[in-house]
């Protein structure tokens, strides 16, 4: 990897590499800073958020308005509420749609919808919608939705094709191999393997004047012991990068490249990796209540706005949980709760205040809203829970990648644990071992990178912009002086080649 170092402002640099390097402390300076404004809540910005999401849009700018000509305000606050200027802007992207645009879309697929169907799903909450400034406008994900939603609606397509489920989401022979390997080795992590990933960031052309620096963050992998270890560099374009510590919670490579008038501005990373699949053998019997020592007390603690322990939350918890007693047990209760929500394409996590009360009550949830959601439940009875990102892709010959959240939780006396409740509960065989059900309550398959450990951090460098996603750190980021360069102006790929495992490492 090559070595950046902060130089001091003010000097001119003739060659790219320079540019990068006075970025880069630039970044430094005030990344921190950006990041912290994106996030803050204070008393100015409370009501503030409260009207967005109520939909009062202009009142909201209104108030923006008149709370920065305030001059008492403190920096953050002041960014604060640009951002939520900027969040209203994201919300009008991603609710488009009349209820004329949805019954269109549907018709496609349904030719004889008729309006009373519609309503009919409308009222029950399947069309997922907000009123802003009284205008009933619909998720542009909606139509599609709908199908993941309902089986009447899924029954009336005239051509029927099944859901686009993920590869593991069904018991399979490559789950049943961890299974045995665990349990006959006597380990928890197993079937090591080497795997080639390139990933790309791809910014739309003239997103950027000519000549003008674009700044990219391209998700980097974790080094995790048992998990995934073993992470060599391969190559990047440009070649000049800087690979964020592997410390960093949200662990990024960081890219430099000057954008030429009328064509795409393309970074890449490319690295290798050994890969481990997971499973814990669980004895229910065995587990006991943690003890919350310093190291784990942050994960048994509210974290606002996305980790708050409301009296819904509470409600939920205590119906799903009832009187258990035991960790692993309540576990298994939330988890199976959760698991009901069903999936559904999802809202950018930026616009939403508070995402696991949003898969409380929303009637559904994608991967990263139902594991915040976990989290928060599991929190809340004492057992201590975390997050992991990343991708997740498939050998099978279908190209099948898609990006994917999931967790861990603490039980003593095995220790920190996978979940992951959105591939959820699996359906043994009759001839399968029956454990089998619960495999992704304590295991792992290997088709997945973690590219993060955390939620809602700073990447290293941190951006000086307004993230695009201040949650999760998985499809890339990019900007410039100018502005974020938000999701609409950006495209993400994965290219990934398993090879075999005494080949393929290089690097630096």
């Amino acid at each position: 990897m090559d070595t950046l170092l902060p130089v001091a402002p003010g000097i001119r640099h003739r060659t790219r590499s320079g540019c990068l390097i006075a970025c880069l402390f630039v970044l430094l300076c005030f990344g921190q800073a950006a990041c912290a404004g994106q996030n803050l809540v204070d008393a100015t910005t409370a009501p503030i958020i409260a009207q967005i999401d109520a939909g009062h849009f202009k009142a909201a700018d209104a108030a923006i308005t008149a709370a920065q000509a305030k001059s008492a305000l403190t920096p953050d606050t002041q960014r604060a509420l640009s951002f939520q200027r900027e969040r209203m802007r994201r919300i009008l992207l991603d609710f488009t749609l009349s209820a004329d645009d949805v019954k269109a879309r549907l018709r496609k697929q349904i030719p004889d919808l008729t309006d009373a169907e519609f309503e009919n799903w409308n009222a029950a909450g399947l069309f997922e919608h907000q009123l802003i400034d009284g205008e009933t406008l619909f998720f542009k994900r909606a139509p599609g939705n709908l199908f993941q939603l309902s089986a009447e609606a899924r029954a009336r397509r005239a051509v029927q094709k099944p859901l686009g489920e993920g590869p593991m989401e069904a018991l399979n022979d490559h789950q049943r191999a961890i299974y045995q390997a665990a349990l006959s080795e006597h380990r928890s992590s197993v079937l090591p393997r080497r795997l080639r990933m390139t990933q790309t960031l791809t910014v739309a052309a003239d997103a950027v004047p000519a000549g003008e620096t674009v700044r990219a963050w391209i998700p980097y992998p974790q080094a995790v012991p048992g998990q995934q270890e073993d992470i060599r560099y391969v190559a990047s374009v440009p070649a000049q990068h800087r690979i964020a510590a592997e410390s960093a919670p949200q662990r990024t490579v960081y890219l430099e490249k000057p954008a030429k008038a009328g064509q795409k501005t393309v970074f890449s990373v490319t690295y290798e990796l050994t890969q481990y699949a997971q499973y814990h053998a669980i004895d229910p019997a065995r587990v006991v209540p943690a003890t919350i020592t310093p190291e784990l007390a942050p994960f048994v603690a509210e974290r606002a706005p996305h980790i708050v322990f409301t009296d819904a939350m509470r409600k939920f918890s205590h119906d799903a949980v009832g009187d258990e007693k035991n960790p692993y047990r309540i576990a298994q209760k939330l988890f199976a709760a959760v698991d009901k929500i069903p999936w559904a394409g999802a809202r950018e996590y930026s616009t939403i205040s508070n995402i696991s009360d949003y898969a409380l009550h929303t009637g559904h949830a994608d991967c990263g809203q139902q594991t915040l959601l976990l989290m928060t439940l599991l929190r809340l009875n004492g057992i201590p829970a975390r997050w992991q990102s990343g991708m997740v892709f498939s050998d099978d010959g279908s190209g099948y990648s898609n990006i994917h959240d999931w967790g861990f939780l603490y039980l003593a006396p095995y220790g920190w644990v996978p979940m992951d409740v959105t591939t959820g509960r699996l359906h043994p065989a009759a001839t399968d071992a029956p454990a089998l059900e619960w495999f992704y309550l304590g295991g792992l398959d290997e088709y997945r990178l973690a590219f993060n450990s955390d939620f809602d951090r700073p990447f290293q460098p941190a951006k000086q912009q307004f993230r695009s996603d201040d949650v999760d750190s998985q499809r890339g980021e990019a900007e410039w002086k100018g502005g974020n360069l938000y999701f609409d102006q950006l495209d993400y790929d994965f290219d990934w080649q398993l090879l075999p495992a005494a080949q393929g490492r290089s690097g630096k």
